[in-house]
């Protein structure tokens, strides 16, 4: 008898994740990538991207942040997650945002696989950015303050 698997009738959707990582110290800088790659190519983004066939969310966060920018981080905080249709032109994705702060004169940042540049960013004076990463950066701007008070 063969195993049978699950099959759903309901549409699903992609699975991936973002890595926010922020400065300590000073006024906080974000790292961001510039897309090689359409959708969005030439753009700013989160460094990112999809989450293989039974891999950890949180594994899946950490192999995209090495693979688009060389870095290895300590602690990664589950942000939030992020779906509304329309967040990305290739079709119904779901973002699962990771957060992280690091001292930059520590790291060395270096773009790889589907990113063009890996550069810090000013969290407060932002350039145009691709999917809807100015709405998770909000999120994590909210978070910051809480962890400030």
């Amino acid at each position: 008898m063969t195993e049978r698997k699950y099959a759903y009738d309901h549409p699903r959707p992609t699975l991936t994740v973002d890595v926010i990582v922020l400065t300590q110290g000073g006024p906080p800088r974000v790292l961001l990538i510039r897309r090689r790659d359409e959708p969005f190519a030439g753009k700013w983004a989160l460094p990112g991207g999809y989450v293989n066939h039974e891999e950890p969310l949180e594994v899946a966060a950490r192999r995209e942040l090495r693979e688009e920018t060389s870095l290895e981080v300590g602690e990664l905080k589950q942000l939030h997650t992020f779906g509304d249709p329309g967040r990305d032109p290739r079709g119904w994705t779901v973002s699962v945002a990771f957060v992280t702060c690091v001292d930059a004169g520590l790291v060395k940042p270096k773009a790889g696989d589907d990113a063009a540049e890996a550069a810090w960013h000013a969290l407060e004076r932002l350039p145009p950015l691709a999917f809807d990463h100015d709405e998770i950066l909000e999120r994590a701007k909210s978070w910051l303050r809480g962890r400030e008070t």
